[in-house]
């Protein structure tokens, strides 16, 4: 079976539990902006995040991007990562992103209203990955965008801004 063809886009009823990120789901694609101390300059990037449910209790997260030039072309492509939310009926979540940079991480968090903020609870990595200690996401849906904040502490240097993005629902 194709996970990317889950039954959540054939309209299965969505589980009660994942009702506080109903908002979230769908395909959503526009433009951001990274940058860390650690790198000589900021860069812009275009992403893609696709998040869907099948009828039970979690929703399925995957995210895509793609470093672009000054022009605002592609380069190649940049980050990626999936997992899974969690929620119950209170907002309460737990989400698992893995990443193919080594990265495992797990965050606790809250959904409230059109908001989601979860922070690291844990952080996992192979023995070739760059050291992350902990991170911060944010998430707000106000009507057809989600704008997102993602907030990093790594490679010795304490939590601070890494990327942020506008994105426009392209798809449920």
């Amino acid at each position: 079976m194709d996970e990317g063809n889950d039954a959540g886009r054939a309209g299965a009823a969505p589980h009660p539990w994942i009702r506080p990120v109903l908002p979230y789901l769908g395909r959503w694609r526009g433009r951001g902006e990274g940058g860390y101390p650690t790198l000589d300059r900021g860069f812009a990037y275009e992403q893609e995040i696709d998040i869907s449910h099948d009828g039970r209790p979690f929703v399925r997260y995957e995210a895509r991007a793609w470093l672009l030039d000054d022009d605002g072309e592609v380069l190649r492509p940049s980050g990626r990562e999936v997992g899974w939310w969690r929620v119950t009926p209170d907002g309460y979540m737990e989400a698992l992103l893995a990443h193919p940079t080594g990265i495992i991480e797990t965050y606790l968090g809250r959904a409230s209203g059109a908001e989601v903020d979860m922070t690291t609870k844990d952080v996992l990595r192979t023995p070739m990955a760059k050291q992350v200690d902990a991170a911060r996401r944010r998430y707000a849906v106000e009507g057809d965008e989600l704008g997102y904040v993602h907030d990093l502490a790594a490679v010795g240097t304490e939590l601070t801004r890494h990327l942020s993005a506008r994105l426009r629902l392209v798809g449920s």
